[in-house]
C-alpha cells in the first residue's frame, strides 16, 4: 500500500468518524426527548461508532497486511533475479578468466619453445 493511499484511508476514516459524531450530536440536541431518552440514545450511538471503527480498522488492518505479503513475495522473486544474475556473471567472468589463462600459458609455452630454439642455435653456432 502507498503513502498516498494510507494518506488518503487516514483522512477518510477520520472524516468518517468525526462526521458520524457531529451527525450524532446534532441530530440529539435537535430531537424533542428527555435527558434519560438522550443520554440512552448517546450510548447507543457510540457503541455504534465504536463498532463501525472497529469494523474499518480491520478491515484497512487486513488490506495493510495483504500488501505487506504482496511486497514480501515481490522482493523474494527480486532477490532470486539478482541471485540468478549475479550467478550467470559469475560464470561469464570464470569462463572468461579461463580463457585468459588458456591464452597466456600458449603465449607462455611459445616464449619458452622461442627461448629453446635460441639457446639450441647459440649453441650451435658456438661449436
Amino acid at each position: 500500500m502507498s503513502d498516498h493511499d494510507h494518506d488518503e484511508f487516514g483522512a477518510f476514516l477520520v472524516g468518517f468518524i468525526v462526521g458520524g459524531l457531529t451527525g450524532a450530536v446534532v441530530a440529539l440536541l435537535m430531537a424533542p426527548q428527555s435527558g434519560e431518552e438522550t443520554r440512552a440514545l448517546i450510548k447507543d450511538k457510540s457503541i455504534e461508532l465504536r463498532d463501525k471503527a472497529q469494523l474499518s480498522a480491520e478491515e484497512a488492518y487486513a488490506r495493510a497486511e495483504e500488501a505487506a505479503k504482496q511486497a514480501r513475495a515481490s522482493a523474494e522473486e527480486y532477490a532470486k533475479i539478482a541471485r540468478d544474475r549475479a550467478e550467470e556473471y559469475a560464470q561469464l567472468a570464470k569462463e572468461r578468466a579461463d580463457e585468459i589463462a588458456s591464452d597466456v600459458k600458449e603465449r607462455g609455452k611459445g616464449v619458452v619453445e622461442s627461448v629453446r630454439k635460441a639457446t639450441k642455435k647459440s649453441a650451435e653456432d658456438a661449436a
